[in-house]
């Protein structure tokens, strides 16, 4: 900490870098939803007219087909929900033990790079001493050769 206290650059040294352009990952989404929040807008609600079963026009109140297609709009939209809550029992029951898992594999993978990097390591200590083995056994041969 010292050192970095002590420490006053001289120049800039990024100078020779390109301005950081922090828009070039933007989409158009969020640029829009950025644009929101700066002005402070309010969210926008939850739109629930998906889950609204409404019944037929004003005009088509006696016609059995425009009541047949609000009956099947009604049982496509229980059907959905019906299958919205057969995921939640299975992610209820059988959620928590695949995150677990998941959680083993993961484990499981960072003992495997681990144990690679340890060999890598050890591979690499074992490279260096026989160099420096060999330049002492060569340095000897030198010193040997001069006299």
């Amino acid at each position: 900490e010292d050192e970095t206290r002590r420490y006053r650059p001289t120049k800039n040294y990024l100078e020779h870098l390109p301005a950081l352009n922090l828009t070039s990952f933007e989409t158009d989404l969020m640029r829009t939803e950025f644009e929101r929040l700066a002005n402070r807008q309010a969210m926008d609600t939850m739109s629930m007219k998906r889950y609204e079963l409404p019944t037929p026009p004003a005009g088509k109140m006696t016609d059995v087909q425009a009541w047949s297609e609000c009956v099947d709009n009604s049982q496509a939209q229980l059907e959905h929900q019906r299958t919205r809550l057969m995921n939640l029992d299975l992610m209820l029951e059988y959620g928590g033990e695949s995150w677990k898992v998941y959680n083993d594999v993961l484990q499981e993978m960072l003992n495997k790079t681990q144990t690679q990097l340890a060999d890598v390591k050890k591979n690499i200590q074992e490279i260096n001493w026989s160099r420096k083995n060999q330049q002492t056994q060569v340095g000897e041969k030198l010193k040997q050769l001069e006299s």
